[in-house]
């Protein structure tokens, strides 16, 4: 994937920022880079890439430093082979230390929302001086005690992988089922989302996040987020922000209080009448709360 988009459109006007690709293991990752003052670090999940934090970025950059990749495979970031590339979460946790690497950063607030949140706490357990403060947005960082069959269909031998990576049903069925309040959802949105994957090949990296989910022991990553969650405790003197869609039917309410287990002292905003993507559905209200807590942390 290059600079050119994959799908015209009027996206682009909701997405005005400069485009910057770095050197990960070989790979090109995407990022933007906007604004100055303290690092802020938005990672995404899946099926998103760095256009779902286009209001966030606008809304921060005039008081931080904001840095928003693309995870590889995702958005305009190189999609390596599975052969090149192992696509485990473990890795993602490495590609965003080589990503502060490359650019010198040494400490930042990490933003996260679904894989963002695991990659970015993996992440900070391999290197808890390099974050400063958590915000974290519907998502897990521990084994999960159950699967949606949403998406346990898209694991099914064979059927799975036609579904997500041929007929793009994960990323188009995410705009409806993960959305509480559709009408926001416009038709430059939708296109905005989907313009990267616009190919099987440009959707393995969709199918390969959803592989790599640890629904038994066996499973390589399900060890890896033991370790991410055993290490939980030893943040609980930094400044933590849980904001979750209280609608959403992945990350459920249960996914919260896990969190809120390992981290009592969290500020914790539960947003009523929100889905999993939270900022499409509360945007204005996300927005609101992580500016207050990120000066009240200053």
């Amino acid at each position: 994937m290059n600079e050119r988009a994959s799908v015209s459109g009027d996206w682009r006007g909701l997405y005005p920022f400069q485009s910057h690709w770095i050197s990960v293991h070989g790979f090109k990752m995407h990022y933007l880079d906007e604004g100055s003052g303290p690092t802020v670090l938005l990672l995404h999940g899946n099926p998103t890439w760095s256009f779902m934090w286009r209001d966030v970025v606008v809304a921060l950059r005039s008081d931080y430093r904001v840095i928003v990749p693309d995870h590889l495979g995702c958005g305009f970031s190189d999609r390596p082979h599975a052969d090149a590339y192992s696509y485990r979460l473990a890795q993602r946790a490495e590609d965003v230390l080589s990503l502060l690497d490359g650019l010198k950063i040494d400490r930042a607030v990490l933003i996260g929302h679904d894989w963002g949140g695991a990659i970015g706490i993996g992440a900070a357990q391999r290197s808890p001086s390099r974050f400063s403060k958590f915000i974290l947005m519907n998502t897990a960082a521990f084994v999960l005690r159950r699967c949606p069959w949403r998406i346990r269909l898209c694991l099914l031998p064979g059927v799975g992988r036609v579904a997500v990576q041929g007929l793009n049903v994960f990323a188009r069925a995410a705009l409806r089922v993960c959305v509480e309040r559709s009408e926001r959802i416009t038709p430059d949105i939708q296109a905005g989302y989907l313009a990267p994957y616009d190919s099987w090949r440009n959707r393995e990296a969709i199918y390969r996040f959803i592989r790599d989910i640890p629904l038994r022991p066996s499973h390589p990553t399900f060890d890896t987020l033991r370790q991410i969650e055993a290490a939980l405790p030893s943040f609980r003197d930094k400044p933590i922000c849980l904001i979750w869609g209280m609608r959403d039917w992945v990350f459920t309410a249960e996914f919260l209080d896990r969190f809120i287990r390992a981290w009592p002292h969290a500020e914790v905003h539960r947003l009523a009448d929100a889905g999993h993507y939270v900022l499409e559905d509360a945007g204005e209200q996300v927005i609101a709360i992580t500016k207050a807590f990120l000066e009240k942390h200053r």
